[in-house]
């Protein structure tokens, strides 16, 4: 296929004629972007000044549609999206009615957000919510934590709360679904020497749930670890026949870490070892195993010695 071939003046007005062409395309794409133009964005609803006295469920979803006013170069660079991407709507009407309506409450709304916004109107303008007695109730705190710690150092004791329940109000349905409230998670590393600090309460998921306070001091007390080797009677469970039974060894070792400042004070009377007849009656085993059922929580097993015992029953 030939190819057509322009003299050198040609060539420089074709060139010409493609520079006007894209001239007059920005040209046009920059006046009809400056527009306004008007757009749906979907944004979500955060709630604030809830009724005192009286707990509520919406009846509608948290998010809506809003109609938003701006330039084409929000439209396309903003992808639908208005900035923040939520809004936050005053519930203080509920004290008197069950609905809230945007129309009052447009010119708030359109402060939130960027100066170039504006809404127009929301879909749906009306919010519905239902209304429940509200109640109030006490829930342990629970700590949710990420610890890690130097080299034969530990938690020596119980961790402390302060305080350790924190008070929930809201619709009664709401609460019965509520046990415990999990703290924010505590992370701290390489630790070695006591510590305290306060911790944040986790996230409210419920929307009509109020928690208070919404952090708690933790104390954990930290202290460095060595072994220790105690010899602790074993003793016969489940034996309702009375059998005699006669068991070798009569004492097992445990081997654990533990705190430098309970070192004297744990003994064998902390430390609770059974053997479980049932292995041989039921299972028919021909050794019983060690099981301890009593053992300090600011202890760390590390061994029992022997696992399994000799036995011999005496009818």
């Amino acid at each position: 296929m030939p190819f057509i071939k322009l003299t050198k003046i040609e060539r420089k007005r074709f060139l010409v004629l493609i520079t006007c062409v894209l001239l007059a395309i920005a040209g046009w794409l920059f006046l009809a972007l400056n527009n306004k133009y008007v757009y749906t964005a979907k944004t979500v609803l955060i709630y604030k000044n809830f009724p005192q006295k009286k707990a509520f469920h919406p009846l509608q979803s948290d998010t809506v549609d809003l109609q938003v006013e701006g330039t084409g170069w929000q439209l396309l660079f903003a992808r639908l999206r208005v900035n923040p991407q939520f809004i936050s709507i005053n519930l203080e009407k509920l004290n008197n009615r069950n609905y809230i309506l945007f129309s009052e409450q447009l010119y708030s709304v359109n402060n939130q957000l960027e100066t170039s916004q504006k809404i127009i109107s929301v879909r749906p303008d009306t919010l519905y919510f239902d209304f429940s007695k509200r109640t109030v109730k006490r829930v342990p705190v629970r700590l949710v934590s990420n610890l890690s710690f130097v080299k034969q150092f530990g938690i020596s004791d119980v961790i402390q709360c302060t305080p350790d329940y924190v008070t929930v109000s809201g619709p009664q349905e709401d609460l019965e679904k509520i046990s415990e409230w999990k703290t924010d998670t505590l992370v701290l590393h390489n630790i070695q020497n006591q510590a305290v600090t306060r911790v944040g309460m986790k996230q409210n998921l419920f929307k009509n749930v109020n928690i208070f306070p919404a952090s708690v001091e933790v104390k954990l007390p930290v202290d460095e670890f060595t072994e220790k080797t105690l010899e602790v009677p074993l003793k016969i469970i489940n034996n309702g026949e009375y059998y005699n039974v006669k068991l070798y060894p009569k004492k097992v070792k445990i081997t654990f870490m533990v705190a430098l400042s309970s070192y004297q004070q744990v003994n064998e009377d902390f430390i609770e070892a059974v053997v479980d007849l049932n292995e041989w009656k039921l299972k028919h085993h021909g050794q019983l195993s060690v099981k301890l059922t009593r053992f300090p929580d600011y202890c760390r097993k590390v061994r029992v010695d022997p696992e399994k015992v000799d036995f011999i029953i005496e009818k």
